[in-house]
């Protein structure tokens, strides 16, 4: 039995976390844009948004501990904290950074065998990627579009998961910040000069527009729009850093550049 019996989750991957570990009978709140499982937006109270949070709906469930993630969250969690909560702030940006958030949420519900299962088929699934892509020769530069209005590449763990399935990062130098402001491209034809054999889109929450990424001001001189291969990974499955990142992201990535590379003379 875990410690903790009335957790809020104030974020997506923590939700899922605890449900792939068997301690979801622990969470007493989530956040409204979870979405893995489908099944815990029946079963649990929603209790706040991301960057928004109400601090008298998270204390009327009564949390004896609550989950938070990145400075987004910072305000939330210094209030409750001043309101005798007991807070654990992840920040995770990396891959390993996603299975340590994995091995710590499974040590604070006492459900360590369970999060080395977990990590350890994660690990898997990545090692089952990265041998897919060691036979391809060729490494397609991709441009990962977080948003489009301003335009915003990735940030750091979505870079390291096109590294492992075999693809390069159009911007590398973006990606090392965990601020989305770093990361906006202020020049379209930056984009245009770093020619990108895949573009891949995921606008947090909002639905890709293909044809409205292609028809920007130059931008039919991208390989990646003359020859199609224009893809979207929804935001749940690459954008959260949870297992999802690796599941579904990943093996999604990996899928698209094995078509770029089916098409390869």
């Amino acid at each position: 039995m875990s410690h903790y019996q009335r957790i809020a989750c104030l974020s997506t991957e923590a939700v899922e976390t605890l449900y792939a570990l068997g301690a979801e009978d622990v969470i007493a709140g989530i956040s409204g844009f979870t979405v893995r499982p489908p099944r815990a937006r029946e079963e649990k109270i929603k209790i706040s948004g991301f960057s928004s949070a109400n601090l008298e709906r998270i204390l009327a469930i009564r949390p004896d501990l609550v989950i938070g993630f990145c400075d987004m969250q910072a305000d939330i969690c210094r209030d409750l904290v001043k309101a005798g909560i007991e807070v654990h702030q992840f920040n995770q940006r990396s891959v390993e950074g996603i299975l340590r958030m994995i091995a710590v949420l499974a040590a604070l519900v006492q459900r360590e065998e369970a999060g080395r299962i977990l990590i350890a088929s994660l690990r898997a699934e990545i090692a089952a990627v990265q041998a897919r892509a060691a036979s391809w020769v060729r490494k397609p530069v991709i441009y990962f579009e977080e948003w489009n209005d301003p335009l915003m590449s990735g940030i750091g763990w979505v870079a390291e998961l096109i590294g492992i399935a075999g693809g390069t990062d159009a911007f590398p130098e973006l990606s090392a910040h965990a601020g989305a402001r770093e990361r906006i491209i202020a020049d379209p034809l930056a984009v245009v000069r770093r020619a990108p054999d895949i573009v891949i889109a995921s606008w947090c929450g909002k639905k890709f527009q293909a044809a409205q990424l292609a028809a920007r001001p130059g931008w039919d001189a991208i390989p990646a729009v003359q020859n199609q291969m224009l893809f979207e990974i929804k935001s749940p499955d690459i954008l959260s850093p949870g297992p999802a990142a690796i599941t579904e992201g990943l093996r999604q990535i990996s899928d698209i550049v094995a078509q770029w590379q089916e098409r390869q003379p």
